[in-house]
């Protein structure tokens, strides 16, 4: 699958190195609470601080391009990404959200050496640690406790998007909606009506309607 085309606006993501950073302190204790990272060994935390670049990115910026094979590994600080797969036409399918304390990946893409499958790309303001996933890889592989942790998120996340997946194909449109609203009441309040609408199958009005008529 060829590269999609990258928008006007997706290299402009600002990038600064963890231990430049002037809120690095902060960003520090927002790591450590990360679900995944929790497994981290705390006498390990410094040398995994040295691999790390932060970003801040904007509403539409891509961090990570489909069909490329240079992948990086994402823990995200804060604000909302999404997993988004497109076709040669351009149309899209959003796969996942993913908010701050979660992570991103392509892991299993670069196991098996393939392209990247779907890009990633900021569905707000957000900011993510970010570093090479032959770096991330070599990295757990020596810490199996670290590893294992990876492992489940990466698997929790696929298993999230199948079952997103069969819901479009077995929920009506209050079903698909009220589904979300319970599996993701964090997100509710902080996905774009349109990008939500879009994740659900539905059109911006349906989804509108379906909320303000208390459908869901």
């Amino acid at each position: 699958m060829t590269a999609v085309k990258i928008p006007k606006n997706s290299g402009s993501a600002d990038m600064t190195l963890l231990s430049n950073h002037p809120e690095k302190n902060v960003i520090r204790l927002q790591l450590k609470q990360n679900a995944t990272l929790q497994a981290l060994e705390a006498e390990d935390f410094a040398e995994f601080e040295q691999h790390l670049v932060i970003t801040d990115g904007h509403k539409g910026d891509f961090l990570l391009m489909q069909g490329v094979r240079r992948m990086e590994q994402y823990f995200i600080l804060d604000g909302i990404l999404k997993r988004v797969v497109a076709n040669n036409k351009g149309k899209e399918m959003i796969l996942r959200f993913a908010a701050e304390g979660d992570m991103e990946t392509s892991y299993a893409a670069w196991r098996l050496g393939n392209p990247t499958p779907y890009a990633i790309v900021c569905v707000t303001k957000a900011r993510v640690a970010r570093l090479p996933l032959p770096e991330w890889a070599a990295f757990i592989e020596r810490r199996p406790a670290l590893a294992k942790a990876f492992e489940l998120s990466v698997m929790r996340g696929m298993s999230e998007i199948m079952a997103h997946t069969i819901t479009l194909h077995l929920l009506d449109a209050p079903g698909r909606v009220t589904r979300f609203m319970r599996k993701h009441p964090e997100l509710r309040d902080n996905i774009p009506q349109k990008e939500l609408a879009s994740y659900l199958n539905l059109s911006a009005e349906t989804l509108s309607r379906l909320i303000h008529r208390g459908k869901v």
